[in-house]
């Protein structure tokens, strides 16, 4: 690995190499703050993605561009006189210093829930109002739910057993069931809501994380499906006019692979 000495000079290759940008390149001097946030959440996914499939190496590359999109706010922030990036450096290192009374100061803790526990107090010591102030609005859905009741979790608000949320999953499935025989549209959709809650929240006490658990579904459905696309060609046949059973011989044929 690289000593500490050649990460900081490659960091400020990369600052030097923004630097030229920002001044010489037309695209790169028309950037705003607004026009740079979408293509950073592109970039959040294609790491995420990489993640998934383990790729180490794609990792490696969508992490550079996640760094260089770092470094490009911070740039224009230094520009507007709001923030370079020794601000955001040191802001984030204050903050895990103030976040770490066990590493830096003289609290005791016994494992992660406490670290946990700790961390959701502190915030609110700072002035946050409430626990669920640091989950972001414009989060996915899915996503967003399980960091709030990760962040409930971290002060207290939580069930005791796995079972218990078992059973709270099936008492929602028979709402949902009850509001599907009344045929009540908007209350089936409301309690479809509370299923998918549930059933994230059931995901946290099995330790799974109920993104990367349903985009690995998501990968594994696409390829299963583009098998059975492909014996479909092979056969000069189009989806369209086969009938279920023959497509299930080739589904059947693509789980086993």
């Amino acid at each position: 690995m690289n000593s500490r000495e050649n990460q900081l000079k490659a960091f400020d290759r990369l600052l030097t190499i923004m630097d030229e940008l920002r001044e010489q390149c037309p695209w790169d001097k028309k950037q705003t703050l607004q026009s740079l946030r979408h293509l950073t959440i592109e970039e959040t996914y294609e790491l995420g993605g990489a993640i998934l499939d383990n790729d180490l190496e794609e990792v490696k590359k969508e992490l550079g561009d996640l760094l260089l999109h770092i470094v490009f706010y911070a740039k224009i922030g230094s520009e507007t006189g709001d923030f370079d990036i020794s601000d955001v450096a040191n802001e984030i290192c204050e903050k895990l210093i103030n976040r770490h009374p066990h590493i830096y100061g003289d609290v005791k803790v016994t494992d992660e829930e406490d670290v946990k526990r700790n961390w959701e107090n502190l915030k609110l010591k700072e002035g946050k109002k409430s626990v669920l102030e640091g989950v972001p609005k414009s989060l996915p859905a899915l996503v967003k739910a399980s960091r709030i009741q990760d962040k409930v979790a971290g002060v207290g608000f939580d069930w005791e057993e796995p079972q218990q949320v078992f059973e709270k999953l099936q008492e929602e499935l028979a709402e949902l069931q009850h509001e599907i025989d009344e045929h009540n549209q908007d209350k089936i959709e409301s309690e479809f809501g509370d299923v998918l809650f549930s059933m994230i929240n059931y995901a946290r006490f099995l330790n799974v994380n109920p993104e990367d658990a349903l985009e690995r579904t998501n990968k594994k459905f696409i390829k299963r499906f583009q098998y059975l696309e492909e014996k479909a060609k092979e056969k000069s046949k189009s989806l369209k006019d086969m009938t279920l059973a023959e497509m299930d011989v080739f589904w059947e044929e693509a789980k086993k692979i």
